[in-house]
């Protein structure tokens, strides 16, 4: 089961602002089929997958008791994290 925090989902009006469009289904999806994974904030996860030509979108979880609790969640400059 994936829960949202309330961070995690004021974050869909956030990125709406700046004109960057994110979905659940996308959040769901990278953290399901992500291409890397950082352990380095462990015990937070952090999922990337490729978002478009530019971007890539990370995401950050903690999994407790079968849950997976998605604290926040942001694109990045794909040249900057595809290294």
């Amino acid at each position: 089961m994936i829960y949202f925090t309330k961070h995690a989902e004021e974050k869909f009006e956030i990125l709406k602002r700046h004109k960057f469009y994110v979905s659940k289904k996308q959040v769901q999806e990278t953290i399901e089929n992500y291409e890397k994974i950082d352990y380095s904030r462990s015990p937070l996860l952090i999922a990337q997958r490729k978002f478009d030509k530019n971007h890539v979108l990370r995401v950050v979880y903690k999994q407790e008791e079968g849950l997976i609790k998605i604290i926040t969640f942001y694109p990045g400059r794909s040249k900057q994290y595809e290294k």
